[in-house]
């Protein structure tokens, strides 16, 4: 039985049950996590999607130096770290067209739009400390989101209670030379809240020229100047700059993981070469909410970013420049249709950029002799329109869809001197219309089952179109595909046993895939179609738990409960080239897509009590990974092994105390979490830490 036989199964009229009127009144949760993402703030229970959240009691779980481990606790999302804090989230395989950075998932901070307009997101700039929650919505969200096969990631900084204040500094030590300190202060009243986060990090690195320093600045402010409207203002800050240890052979890898690239008599090494990536960026947002009655609301976010970068690589030095802008707006009307709610919504997403792009040759760490010198400009937007009906039979219908558009345009005045009209490039992606059509199920207050087709367009990012060698990829065409999903969420036991599971099939045409030169640049190029059939369950469970509130106990509360929890996440993963002539004209269909793995498993146990200690052992596991299209080098899986524990309560009603210690890969597992994918010279493999331990404290007081 085939998955999309399966998706569709699941659009067939079931039997009726009954249903309350409102999403909120129902004594049960189903869980009880509120989904932001699809715009109409509906419990996780009534979204007809794969969604996976995260909150801070789940970070708090893993060390506070990445939130690498947190967020591949969600099946089927992956967080990698090729080198210290160069990150590559993949969600269903979007690695493929990711050797560096994140690409084809979109990702917003504080509802403001933190992927820049040419397709990249600086994820690197987020500290953990400033994290409140994250909302992942896996495969195609052309209903609200615009273009994007991968899916959509929301990060947004911890809330503030009204009537609190609260000042806390923190501090953390380990090993490889790890050193962190945190500053908040934040205050709430009825109407106003306003949060101000500091973060420092330094690090010397597990491996040879991976050392990191990293100050990032968060300030929110929220405010109700009217019965009907509010305002909020973001602002991030961020300074960091880490080395570049490069990939290793297996031979090289296999004798000493802690070495950088080395180097030739023909070609110098990232130590020679001082590979490094540095930048300094700035965000400010401002959104604006409006409520004209019960019924009709509208929402309207602004933005400007701007950065400044510098990278020397192996043979280039770059320096980039950028500014950027944009907005959002979404309106929102709930009404009934013969007695029934419908929730209607509408909107659009604009961003620009301007940005100046240099390269250089890199003579050990200073530039050289100008390569080229490009102006880009890019403008890319979307409109949409979301509609939920509650049909009978308790049954939730949702149709939506998104018009998307991308120009880019890029001018080399370098080659001014031999050409006097200049050169210039402009690449403009025709309008695509991407559709999603879904239903959900209630069949009781703890069941509930979904289906869905959606359809996703993904055009090339600028780095693709424009790759660090100075070539300018024209043929380059933007991938499409088609997702076919069902799932199915509840409880059992009363509450006791929570479950999610999902099944899907995206379909993919046009992908883009990555490959290495001998000088270590990433180029790119479309193959025919892919098939992305997978499987992801999670699920957790009470083995105990005290539900009942207890005096100068720490900020779980008795909501989230005290006890021993244990929980468990799994993917599996069946992705394919489909067809797919290479290069040389070899048929690599049926082949494992580059850089999947067939099965990842996260699991481990949450235990707290009344006295304030707590205690997080978990287990990660991955298997083997397929490294260049042809199916022939892999990299073998690996079992992780790590745990966080401490004491943390509330003394006198105001002093509030966190104390902890904990160790990442207890069993000093050799093994590689970014793999570079069709490395050019089979420089695979990017090893990740060994064996590490960290301890710190963070104490707070409550005005």
């Amino acid at each position: 039985m085939s998955f999309r036989f399966l998706a569709l199964l699941g659009l067939l009229p079931l039997p009726a049950l009954a249903q309350a009127p409102t999403d909120t009144a129902r004594a049960v949760a189903l869980p009880a996590a509120t989904v932001t993402g699809y715009g109409q703030q509906l419990p996780l229970r009534r979204t007809a999607a794969a969604v996976g959240v995260l909150n801070a009691r789940t970070i708090e779980q893993f060390s506070p130096a990445a939130l690498t481990q947190a967020v591949n606790t969600l099946p089927g999302v992956r967080l990698e770290e090729r080198a210290t804090a160069s990150y590559r989230l993949s969600i269903r395989g979007s690695t493929l067209r990711s050797p560096f950075g994140v690409r084809n998932v979109k990702v917003y901070y504080n509802g403001l739009p933190f992927t820049e307009a040419g397709g990249s997101t600086p994820l690197n700039l987020l500290d953990p400390a400033l994290i409140g929650r994250i909302e992942v919505l896996k495969g195609p969200a052309g209903s609200v989101y615009g273009a994007g096969t991968g899916g959509v990631a929301r990060f947004e900084t911890p809330g503030v209670a009204a009537g609190t204040s609260r000042v806390s500094v923190g501090a953390t030590v380990g090993s490889y030379g790890l050193r962190r300190s945190t500053i908040a202060a934040e205050t709430g009243s009825a109407t106003t809240s306003v949060s101000a986060r500091y973060a420092h990090q330094s690090l010397d690195g597990y491996r040879q020229q991976s050392a990191l320093q990293r100050d990032v600045l968060a300030l929110d402010v929220r405010t109700t100047a009217s019965p009907h409207t509010t305002l909020a203002v973001h602002l991030l800050y961020a300074d960091i700059s880490y080395q570049l240890p490069g990939g290793l052979t297996r031979a090289q890898f296999e004798a000493d993981p802690r070495q950088a690239r080395p180097g030739t008599a023909a070609a110098p090494g990232t130590v020679a070469q001082q590979a490094y990536y540095a930048s300094r960026t700035g965000l400010l947002g401002l959104t604006h909410a409006y409520r004209f009655n019960d019924r009709l609301d509208l929402q309207t976010t602004l933005y400007g970013s701007g950065s400044a970068v510098r990278t020397p690589f192996l043979v280039d030095y770059q320096l980039g420049t950028a500014v950027g802008g944009g907005g959002r707006t979404a309106l929102r009307w709930r009404t009934a249709v013969a007695g029934r709610p419908l929730r209607l919504q509408g909107g659009g997403e604009f961003q620009g950029s301007l940005a100046n792009g240099r390269s250089y040759l890199n003579v050990a760490g200073t530039p050289g002799a100008l390569r080229y010198d490009d102006d880009i400009t890019t403008t890319t937007g979307f409109v949409f329109a979301q509609a939920d009906y509650e049909l009978p039979a308790g049954l939730l219908l949702t149709a939506a869809a998104s018009y998307n558009r991308l120009r880019y345009g890029i001018t080399r005045s370098s080659a001014a001197a031999a050409n006097p009209t200049g050169y210039r490039f402009a690449r403009d992606f025709r309008p695509v219309l991407s559709p999603r059509v879904a239903l959900l199920k209630e069949f009781a207050p703890a069941l509930a089952a979904y289906a869905s087709v959606s359809t996703g367009f993904a055009p090339p990012t600028v780095e693709e179109i424009r790759p660090s060698d100075g070539s300018l990829n024209a043929d380059l065409q933007a991938e499409r595909g088609t997702s076919y999903e069902a799932g199915a969420r509840g409880q059992l036991g009363g509450n006791r046993l929570s479950y999610d599971v999902s099944i899907f099939d995206l379909e993919l045409r046009e992908t883009i895939v990555s490959s290495s030169t001998a000088q270590g640049i990433v180029v790119f190029r479309n193959t025919g179609r892919t098939h992305q059939r997978g499987l992801e369950a999670a699920l957790s469970g009470w083995l105990w738990r005290e539900v009942a509130p207890v005096p100068n106990a720490p900020d779980d509360g008795p909501a989230t409960g005290r006890g021993l929890r244990a929980w468990a996440s799994y993917a599996y993963n069946d992705f394919r080239f489909d067809s797919y002539p290479s290069g040389g004209g070899v048929d690599l269909s049926g082949n494992r897509l580059t850089g999947t793995t067939p099965h990842t498993l996260s699991a481990g146990l949450d235990f707290s009590e009344r006295l304030g200690f707590y205690f997080s052992p978990s287990l990660s596991h991955q298997a083997r990974v397929v490294l260049n299209d042809a199916n022939t080098e892999v990299a073998a899986g690996y079992w992780v092994f790590g745990a966080r524990g401490g004491w943390r309560r509330t003394l006198a009603g105001h002093l509030v105390t966190n104390l902890y210690a904990g160790f990442d890969n207890a069993a000093n597992r050799r093994y590689s979490l970014g793999n570079d994918l069709n490395a050019f010279g089979g420089r695979y493999f990017q090893p990740a830490s060994g064996r590490a331990w960290y301890g710190g404290a963070q104490l707070g007081w409550r005005f």
